[in-house]
């Protein structure tokens, strides 16, 4: 038996180049933009170039972004090598929250400062990849191509982090401090061309809606994708029971996994309980059996070797 003994092995394969593509170009976009900023220490329309880039909430949640891409590239990277597409729930949670705040980044750029400002400023040289490029491909890889993890309504709390921290850094250097005594000026509007307290209360709804969207477009791909894999699985094994389809399953992957770490398709496992016609095989029950089947010695049993030959 062969890699593709497993059914879902091609689409999970698919998932982790394109999750390896769309991380790295985020990353490397990253570089470019914050670099451009680094390396230019001045410009007649922005005063914060150079060093004085990290005051940008711009610039800090593009890097924060870059960071989270590059954190689930190793995880992408053993995807490839073993078969199995897994995140921790920290990485997919840093990048929820990373994304949100550059989404919120590309929202104020483009309904803000465009406007005021114009829009070929705002979206040229650097600003080209940190106000758009940056956020746009972050968001299509949250979205689209991330999707191994299903991001929870109490994890939206995770993607006000960094909103909120540079909100009340912002207003204590804007506000309270100002200015004349070494404070910011205020290069977002936030408190001069609107109300400060209009900004205060808006910051939070705002981050929340946007948090709320990314989490149903990237939970909607995450279940379509689980919905895919149960569905390959029982094209593959129809006519048998789910005990012996999540037996199948665990086998089938065990003969090309060169890793200590296993992974439960819990998620896999409960769309084929939904859609079985009736079984009353749990959840529970379908994970332990995966586990220890995944665990018993052997080679291939008697039953895998009667599929394949079936399905010749």
């Amino acid at each position: 038996m062969n890699k593709m003994s497993d059914p879902s092995f091609k689409a999970t394969m698919a998932q982790c180049m394109m999750a390896l593509v769309s991380t790295a170009t985020v990353a490397v976009c990253v570089c470019v933009g914050v670099t451009m900023n680094l390396i230019k220490v001045f410009d007649v329309n922005f005063d914060h170039m150079g060093i004085r880039t990290f005051c940008m909430f711009t610039v800090n949640s593009n890097i924060l972004t870059g960071l989270s891409m590059l954190m689930a590239l190793p995880y992408t990277i053993d995807g490839l090598r073993t078969g199995h597409y897994h995140l921790p729930n920290w990485v997919v949670k840093f990048m929820f929250a990373s994304v949100t705040a550059v989404a919120l980044t590309f929202l104020v750029s483009l309904f803000i400062l465009a406007p005021a400002k114009g829009f070929v400023l705002i979206f040229t040289g650097s600003r080209f990849f940190l106000h758009g490029v940056c956020p746009i491909l972050a968001i299509l890889t949250f979205v689209f191509f991330v999707c191994d993890h299903y991001v929870t309504q109490k994890e939206i709390v995770w993607a006000l982090i960094p909103v909120l921290l540079y909100a009340i850094v912002y207003f204590m250097m804007v506000v309270v401090i100002g200015p004349n005594k070494g404070g910011w000026d205020d290069f977002y509007g936030f408190a001069t061309r609107i109300p400060v307290w209009i900004s205060i209360i808006m910051i939070t709804p705002v981050t929340v809606g946007i948090a709320t969207l990314l989490r149903l477009g990237h939970n909607h791909f995450c279940m379509r994708r689980r919905q895919k894999d149960a569905e390959l699985y029982r094209q593959t094994c129809g006519k048998y029971a789910i005990r012996d389809i999540v037996r199948y399953m665990a086998r089938a992957r065990r003969k090309y996994t060169n890793t200590a770490d296993i992974v439960i398709p819990a998620r896999t496992i409960w769309h084929l309980i939904e859609n079985s016609g009736g079984t009353d095989m749990s959840l529970k029950e379908g994970c332990k059996l995966y586990l220890s089947t995944f665990l018993e010695d052997g080679t291939v049993t008697e039953q895998i070797d009667i599929i394949e030959a079936e399905q010749v």
